[in-house]
């Protein structure tokens, strides 16, 4: 067999010497790999929990139309959300386009003119720039007269406390903690250290609304930042929640005020949660939903085989090769542009959709400089099939995430390694 699968790869396109350091590299995960595998397990027995005590029926697959009114499935599949993620309440819907739209929904929704956002993990993620106004645009939570203030975390990534009591004042309204890295080569944070941020934050104000962004970080850990008290975690479904069958959609989930708040600023003051149809999604959504644990753990597998692979070479990566993991993100600092554009080219290679088209920088909306996105993907954009996106500009590295299943990253990977290797960027 062995034999049989190192000519499988050879006709992909990876060379008998790529093959075999990927092969050398992997013998050393099989306990680690046997960790995420309990954790999947345990992940996926609270989704069936979940699913079993909101008595998920065959009638939730059905379609709504027009204004939306009693979908039986659209509220179940909220139920079975806020009981996976311990909230009072979640809003799941089609109509939320992206990750960013979710936060921005989420924002707009519960702060005010006069208020203040206040980010204690540092810069947010690019596409938030224009949402905040730190980048001016069209719409910006600055043009609503919402300020905003930022504590950077420390150097080692860490909270810092300190600066998060000094910049707490009568006007902070909301308080935003970023777990992934986004464009960055930070620690993502863990649910323990942002469980110590939110416990930190409400014994100086109670009624701070304390809102993560959880993208990339659903059902990575056994536990979510809202089971220990944040008032909202907002995600995309074309990210780890929707297990690579959602064809589009976000969530929010957690307190009835702050869901209830994000529902009528999605649709309309006065309609609230009691519309928006669900066009035939709610089947994809369930069983998406219900795939997402072993679907990321296959995208951690990926995400360690890769900081292993090339910290190895000698590249930085974040995290490193044994560090635990917070989110399916593997940051590899190249250096220089030529690496992650043939990485991107590598990930590109192996997908199942569009292998044959050559990714290139541009101009994307929402960023600051040229962004090059690999992603051969079943639904556009999504993020945790096999995919990898980095800005080109210093310190240019590339951001590797997803693979709907181990197999496909390992591809991709080895894919991604064979091009620099053609390339002469690296030696093995």
């Amino acid at each position: 067999m062995s034999v049989a699968l190192e000519k499988m790869y050879e006709a992909l396109g990876v060379s008998r010497e790529v093959y075999e350091f990927g092969k050398t590299i992997e013998e050393g995960l099989k306990e680690r790999f046997a960790r995420i595998d309990l954790n999947a397990e345990y992940n996926q027995l609270k989704v069936v929990g979940a699913m079993q005590k909101c008595r998920v029926s065959a009638e939730c697959f059905q379609s709504g139309t027009g204004y939306g009114y009693n979908d039986i499935g659209r509220e179940t599949l909220e139920s079975v959300y806020a009981e996976i993620f311990h909230t009072e309440a979640a809003l799941v819907r089609p109509q939320i386009t992206c990750g960013t739209h979710a936060l921005a929904l989420a924002l707009s929704a519960n702060l005010r003119p006069g208020d203040e956002l206040l980010s204690i993990s540092g810069k947010p993620y690019d596409t938030l720039e224009e949402v905040i106004g730190i980048r001016p645009s069209v719409g910006s939570l600055a043009e609503y007269g919402v300020t905003y203030a930022q504590v950077d975390l420390l150097p080692d990534g860490s909270f810092d406390f300190e600066g998060i009591r000094s910049a707490i004042h009568e006007k902070t309204r909301l308080i935003e903690i970023q777990r992934s890295k986004g464009y960055q080569t930070r620690p993502t944070l863990s649910v323990e250290k942002i469980a110590q941020a939110i416990a930190f934050v409400k014994s100086i104000r109670s009624d701070i609304i304390v809102m993560v962004d959880n993208c990339y970080g659903e059902f990575v850990e056994c536990e979510e930042p809202s089971d220990y008290g944040a008032d909202m975690v907002v995600g995309s479904l074309i990210k780890n929640p929707g297990g690579g069958l959602a064809p589009v959609g976000g969530y929010i989930a957690g307190t009835n005020e702050c869901v209830e708040r994000s529902a009528y600023r999605l649709t309309s003051p006065g309609l609230g949660k009691e519309v928006g149809a669900t066009l035939g999604v709610n089947k994809d959504f369930f069983q998406g939903l219900f795939l997402a644990p072993t679907v990321v753990a296959g995208a951690l597998k990926g995400a360690i085989f890769a900081a292993n692979i090339y910290e190895k070479l000698g590249f930085h990566v974040v995290p490193n090769g044994t560090e635990s993991r917070h989110d399916i993100i593997q940051a590899v600092e190249f250096g220089f542009p030529e690496g992650v554009i043939a990485f991107c080219e590598g990930i590109q290679a192996a997908a199942p959709v569009d292998s044959y088209v050559t990714p290139e920088p541009w101009a994307m909306p929402g960023y600051d400089s040229d962004v090059i996105m690999a992603a051969g993907a079943f639904v556009q954009g999504s993020s945790i099939e096999l995919s990898a996106d980095g800005p080109i500009k210093p310190p240019y590295a590339v951001y590797f995430q997803g693979g709907l299943t181990w197999e496909h990253a390992k591809l991709g990977i080895l894919k991604s390694l064979q091009r620099l290797v053609e390339k002469n960027l690296v030696t093995i």
